[in-house]
């Protein structure tokens, strides 16, 4: 396993390669969220594809063995090799994958969105339930938000999108730009809290848990 130094200096070297602009189809017709589940000394991800109405298109899903723990900060070493797994298996291949985890919204600017955008070269954002750096202003109406802020610039929003809920976490991950992560996860929201897709990965990968069990 590597020392945190190294794994410092591996995100250190990929964040350069990031792309903060628009490298995408300029009508998304496909989005993906992928969401993991764990069992024992497994984690399942799963990965959902749904057309520009919400429309499930195709979903698909891997099960391994988790070979690095649970640390802060380096979630992308710990459950990124299973999504880029089953991103491999898709018979689609989605405008932008949703994941569950942050992009640049990382204290070295690079999430598990941002680092599995690189790897597999597709436009990323991060949507996370929790907070992992920066600071925002509260933000109170649904359908609103709040720009996050960490060494003095944005790294993401925090988005009210549901009432009585706290905001969800939107960050570019790679080869998406900041307004344009919060305009496709806004659009993608429906009667829950997380976007239609990533919503739908998450159930998906619990269902495959329970069968497990």
């Amino acid at each position: 396993m590597y020392s945190r130094k190294e794994l410092i200096e591996i995100q250190e070297k990929l964040k350069e390669e990031i792309i903060l602009n628009d490298v995408l189809s300029s009508k998304i017709r496909m989005i993906a969220g992928v969401d993991q589940a764990f069992l024992d000394d497994r984690i399942i991800s799963a990965i959902t594809i749904c057309d520009s109405l919400m429309n499930v298109l195709e979903k698909k899903h891997v099960i391994a063995k988790i070979d690095f723990p649970y640390i802060p900060g380096f979630l992308s070493f710990r459950e990124g090799p299973s999504i880029i797994k089953v991103f491999k298996k898709l018979q689609n291949t989605p405008d932008v994958l949703l994941v569950d985890g942050n992009g640049i919204l990382h204290p070295r600017s690079i999430g598990l969105a941002s680092h599995v955008g690189l790897l597999l070269n597709t436009p990323t954002i991060g949507v996370a339930k929790s907070l992992l750096c920066g600071k925002f202003k509260k933000v109170k109406g649904v359908g609103t938000h709040s720009p996050v802020i960490y060494e003095g610039r944005t790294i993401g929003y925090a988005y009210k999108s549901k009432k009585n809920c706290n905001p969800i976490f939107i960050s570019p991950g790679h080869k998406v730009s900041l307004k344009t992560s919060l305009k496709i996860v806004k659009n993608c929201i429906g009667e829950y809290k997380l976007p239609i897709p990533l919503r739908l990965a998450h159930v998906y990968a619990n269902e495959i848990k329970m069968k497990l069990t």
